[in-house]
């Protein structure tokens, strides 16, 4: 198989708003987040609750948060954090405009592993 990178490498960022935080202190770590409103997001081919990734020290591990919503859209986490439910896990790159203007702060960035951009991968050219 021949791979080809088609995108930058990538990572998640955990966001609430300014609002959020006022009513809960921000998590100091990613096990904290279980005492907080996370906005978890469904898996639809197999249906499970996608348990948020993080790694320290090289090493990496999950959290699975508790809240009151699901979504199968990643969309629709960000619009129920910048609606101020909770804390959502969404890709960086989504969240960065909202991150500069202020209705989104990020926790924990140290936490959030860096993803291997997306490849595009075809059979050998025999």
């Amino acid at each position: 198989m021949i791979a080809v990178r088609i995108g930058p490498d990538w990572r998640l960022s955990l966001v609430a708003t300014p609002a959020y935080f006022e009513r809960n202190p921000a998590p100091a770590t990613p096990y904290d987040l279980m005492k907080h409103t996370c906005i978890n997001i469904r898996h639809r081919p197999s249906g499970s609750i996608y348990a948020w990734e993080f790694e320290r020290d090289g090493k990496p591990f999950t959290v699975k948060g508790e809240g009151p919503l699901v979504f199968n859209s990643i969309v629709h986490v960000l619009n129920a954090a910048l609606d101020g439910i909770g804390i959502g896990y969404v890709p960086q790159e989504l969240v960065a405009p909202y991150l500069a203007d202020g209705r989104l702060i990020e926790v924990l960035p140290q936490w959030c592993p860096t993803f291997q951009g997306f490849h595009l991968y075809y059979p050998n050219r025999r």
